[in-house]
């Protein structure tokens, strides 16, 4: 492809060798970096500002201009990168290689493939790895046929000691089986050492590569953990199926990982016979109901699930009892849902007027899965419940369990657009929604009306997804749309809502009815910016910024990411501050992925009744690393994530805000449900 700034690809080239003058962290810089910050909050391009910062003598200001561009997210941004890949500081050329992976422009891939091209066969710098996983992120032809190549200066036989050959290894799964990365992988999976057979290794397994099938069996006897589990994950029935091996080969295997000393291994193994869909195969997974990793148990209770047969229901039924934790009897419940329904319904017959809320919740996700008609009634019945976390259960699994959308959920729907609890409304605008029907028009209108006097926006976002539902009839239907509701609503002061709208109709409907989408509104004041650049950005010989989670199971430390998501890590503090996460419960623990805490209603679907944008950064989701959660871009408000193992396909994709400095042994034992005394600095 030819690229579009040509120019610029000598001139970057050139100036590798020179470099350029950079000046230290100095106070004088904190009214540009202020600007800087606000103007990423902002989502702002704006061109001059930030091509002066990229052109400064302070490195400082080069490094945040270059995350700025990133994640603004302007492709004009891309001619103001390029030049700072030549930049003498190397975390300036790293952060410039990271920012133009996350725009995605195949304009950069023309400078990015010459670079590495020309890298030192040893080379194992931050700036390299940068460079491949850009070029992984953009991809094309040019892209895969350079990263190829890489991999051929480095076969799988030799040391593993070239960390960009690694990194490529790694995120060689961002191209798809299609690649000519993807049959390279084999060989460095069979007989790859170290980071080069397990990165290779995590990339065959989450392509599902029939080619690795055989050689992701060896893999699963590797003598590091991560790389077992790595492989576990992947010895599924239908990578056996599609490699033409026999399934008995890999039930073998698996069988064997379920004794792993590693839980992160048992539990992908878990997970792995859950595929087979075998009952003959429950008596093997009925031994890890008792297990020392508390979540190992949470797990086998999914796979006998997805088993079934009467070994499976009976050893269900024998450890749903007073002793469990609500983890453990929710996954139970689930399991039996999917193996036995009527034994389901008997066994979880207590919880539907259960005093616990989360008993009767769970209830209502036990009659959603088992989805029949008298399951059904029963769920109807829960929307009278006087918790609306439980009628937002129940509501959700309603329009889940009802295929086809009948009268009485329609009607149910209805009823409960005028709720006063925001998450009930949102559930039944989704219902709706689905219904795709002019004639709910007028209801969706209200809705939308009623929502905007919300905190949270999430049932103003339901109902654009729903007017957009109605849309997709096309003619009348959208022009009914558009009449309506963007044509008698005025513009939203929510940027999400005006993003998503701009998203579904396009943008220049959106500018008809309501004008630009941009800049956000944030709220914060110039010195708001200045303080946040002085306390997160400048932060020098203070130490790092530490917060304990004290839980009734032990305690967890953090240590916080201040310089790489300042805006980010500012949020969180002042919401500790304000004792915002005391008395919280671990709403969601997905064994051998993460624990989630943020939430005040418990249900997972709460927030702080505000919003902040991603600070996307450079640092990787490994073991212990804590995450904003999301339900799309700059969606953030208080719940976050702390990952059990290492977690690639999330990098870059999710605010990454801190590491466990303490307190792995604690993280481990957390299960759905377990408390949160407080969290303090």
């Amino acid at each position: 492809m030819r690229c579009r700034y040509g120019s610029l690809v000598v001139m970057v080239l050139l100036a590798l060798a020179r470099g350029a003058p950079a000046l230290g962290q100095d106070q004088t810089t904190v009214g540009d970096l202020a600007e800087l910050l606000a103007l990423e909050d902002r989502r702002e391009f704006d061109a001059a500002t930030l091509r002066r910062a990229a052109q400064s003598p302070d490195s400082v200001l080069r490094v945040r201009a270059a995350m700025a561009l990133g994640r603004i997210g302007d492709l004009g941004a891309v001619p103001i990168l390029l030049p700072l890949l030549a930049d003498r500081d190397t975390g300036v050329r790293a952060e410039a290689a990271f920012a133009l992976g996350e725009l995605g422009d195949t304009a950069a891939v023309p400078v990015l493939v010459r670079l590495v091209d020309a890298f030192d066969p040893v080379e194992d710098g931050d700036f390299e790895a940068e460079v491949v996983t850009a070029l992984a992120k953009i991809g094309g032809e040019d892209a895969d046929r350079t990263l190829e190549r890489l991999l051929q200066r480095h076969p799988p036989d030799g040391p593993a000691s070239d960390r960009a050959s690694a990194v490529v290894l790694l995120e060689a799964w961002r191209r798809g089986r299609a690649s000519p990365l993807a049959p390279r992988l084999v060989e460095y999976v069979r007989i790859g050492t170290g980071a080069f057979r397990q990165n290779a290794t995590y990339s065959a397994a989450r392509l599902r590569l029939p080619a690795a099938a055989s050689a992701l069996l060896e893999a699963a006897t590797d003598a590091e953990p991560l790389t077992r589990s790595y492989a576990a994950r992947a010895l599924t029935a239908p990578l056996a199926d599609s490699a033409g091996l026999t399934r008995d080969i890999f039930v073998g295997r698996v069988r064997a990982l379920l004794g792993d000393p590693s839980s992160q291994v048992r539990i992908n193994a878990l997970r792995a016979l859950a595929t087979f869909r075998d009952s003959a195969l429950a008596g093997v997974a009925s031994g890890r109901m008792v297990d020392r990793d508390p979540n190992v148990p949470v797990q086998a209770a999914a796979t006998l699930g997805s088993l079934g047969g009467s070994r499976a229901v009976t050893v269900l039924r024998e450890r749903f009892g007073p002793a469990g934790t609500f983890a453990l009897k929710r996954a139970i419940l689930l399991g039996l849902a999917q193996a036995a329904p009527e034994t389901a319904l008997a066994v979880a017959r207590p919880w539907r007027a259960d005093q616990d809320w989360r008993n009767r919740a769970a209830y209502a996700e036990m009659l959603g899965a088992v989805a029949t008609p008298a399951a059904r009634a029963q769920l109807t019945e829960l929307l009278g419940d006087a918790d609306p976390r439980v009628v937002a259960t129940a509501l959700g699994a309603l329009g889940q369990a009802s295929a086809q959308r009948d009268p009485a959920t329609r009607v149910a729907a209805r009823a409960k657009l005028a709720e006063p609890d925001v998450i009930v409304r949102t559930a039944a605008i989704d219902i709706l929604g689905r219904d795709a029907d002019p004639a709910l028009l007028p209801d969706l209108v209200a809705a939308y009306r009623r929502a905007e006097l919300d905190e949270q926006n999430d049932a103003r976002l339901a109902a654009v997804q729903a007017f957009w539902q109605v849309a997709q009839g096309g003619g009348e239907n959208r022009a009914a749309v558009e009449r309506s509701f963007l044509a008698a609503t005025p513009r939203s002061a929510d940027y999400l809502v005006r993003r998503a709208v701009a998203e579904r109709f396009g943008e220049e409907t959106h500018a008809r009815y309501w004008g630009d989408v941009l800049p956000v509104a944030t709220g914060k004041s110039p010195e708001d910016y200045r303080q946040i650049a002085r306390r997160y950005v400048l932060r020098s010989g203070s130490g790092s910024l530490r917060v304990t989670i004290v839980t009734d199971r032990g305690n967890i430390v953090l240590d916080l990411f201040g310089y790489d998501a300042p805006l980010t890590v500012d949020n969180f503090l002042r919401l500790v501050d304000r004792r915002f996460f005391d008395n919280h419960r671990w709403h969601r623990v997905v064994p051998n992925f993460v624990i989630q805490d943020g939430d005040p209603r418990g249900d997972g679907s709460g927030g702080p009744g505000t919003v902040i944008r991603d600070e996307i950064n450079r640092r990787r989701y490994d073991r212990g690393a804590v995450g904003m959660a999301l339900s799309g871009p700059d969606t953030g408000g208080s719940q976050y994530f702390i990952t059990h193992s290492p977690q690639p396909h999330l990098d870059g994709a999710y605010t990454a805000f801190g590491q466990v400095g303490d307190g792995y042994g604690v993280l481990d034992q957390m299960v759905q449900g377990d408390r949160i005394r407080r969290i303090f600095r």
